[in-house]
């Protein structure tokens, strides 16, 4: 693993960056669904944000990204339906992801400050995410615990295959997270 960093920078996602997400999200399977470039490609068209972190040094270099839905879209995802079917007013982190290479450096606490400020900007004062408990992401979920996220239900998706835990966060109430 990386010990240092030169500093970073979040932007949005490009269409350049393409291939790196896809790349990325690959290696973050099992705990992200599998995406082919068509997936990705209707996932961005549809998403409220999707933004990137990145070193000063190497802008091109996406070291971790995050995709956002708002409230009211029209996303087929069945935890994004859950969320939908409590409230109308929310901020929705489809996934959140981290080079395995570059997790441990706070990079994850950089992409929810992004996202974060999407929820302010928003006008909403919660955000939902999902973290698998089947198969089992005990980093993720310590990770979203330290940021103040809550389990508000648990859910069986994917024909009973996948087990998630489904988290929400009051944005006036966050937590900054100390590296991952």
């Amino acid at each position: 693993m990386n010990s240092t960093l030169p500093p970073v920078s979040l932007r949005p996602v490009l269409d350049t960056d393409t291939a790196q997400l896809l790349e990325l999200n690959s290696a973050a399977v099992p705990a992200v669904n599998d995406l082919d470039v068509d997936e990705l490609t209707v996932l961005l068209a549809a998403c409220h944000s999707a933004v990137a972190v990145t070193t000063d040094t190497e802008p091109g270099t996406v070291l971790g990204f995050v995709i956002l839905f708002a409230a009211g879209a029209d996303y087929a995802s069945e935890n994004y339906r859950w969320f939908s079917r409590r409230t109308d007013s929310f901020l929705y982190v489809d996934r959140i992801i981290v080079a395995p290479d570059h997790r441990g450096l706070g990079l994850g606490a950089h992409l929810y400050s992004a996202v974060f400020d999407a929820a302010r900007a928003l006008g909403t004062d919660v955000v939902f995410c999902e973290v698998n408990l089947r198969p089992a992401n005990p980093e993720s979920l310590a990770f979203h615990d330290r940021l103040g996220f809550t389990e508000i239900g648990q859910q069986a998706t994917k024909n009973d295959s996948v087990l998630v835990s489904l988290l929400s966060a009051d944005v006036s109430q966050v937590r900054s997270a100390p590296p991952e």
